[in-house]
């Protein structure tokens, strides 16, 4: 069986999107993070990137749903290290709960089709 090329690089586009998004609404919204083009650039090339990933290859089954929560993943990381550099924002208790519940779900959803993978072979 032929293994999908960029199932990795997928999950991991889609982390860095959602790092940059939560990096670009803050520095476009947020008084207290002060203004960088840089959460921008990189948003534009991840969603780039991943659109381009996107028409060129057909996701392999289940792996949307973890593109998702890695999309997800990288919001709350930006957010619980923010909330970490800024304290006055509030506490970074719940999105770092969030953020290993995350983790340790995506994880598990990978051994489970890896081993669905090797069973069908």
């Amino acid at each position: 069986m032929i293994k999908p090329l960029g199932e990795k690089s997928t999950l991991l586009l889609a982390l860095i999107a959602g790092l940059s998004l939560n990096g670009s609404f803050l520095v476009l919204f947020s008084s207290i993070v002060p203004f960088s083009i840089f959460p921008l650039i990189s948003l534009v090339l991840s969603v780039y990137c991943l659109h381009h990933h996107y028409q060129d290859r057909a996701m392999p089954m289940g792996y949307p749903l973890l593109a998702a929560a890695s999309f997800l993943l990288g919001l709350l990381i930006y957010s619980a290290i923010i909330r970490v550099e800024y304290p006055i924002i509030g506490s970074n208790f719940i999105p770092s709960i969030l953020i290993v519940i995350l983790v340790f779900w995506i994880i598990r959803r990978l051994k489970v089709l890896k081993q669905m993978d090797q069973d069908a072979d």
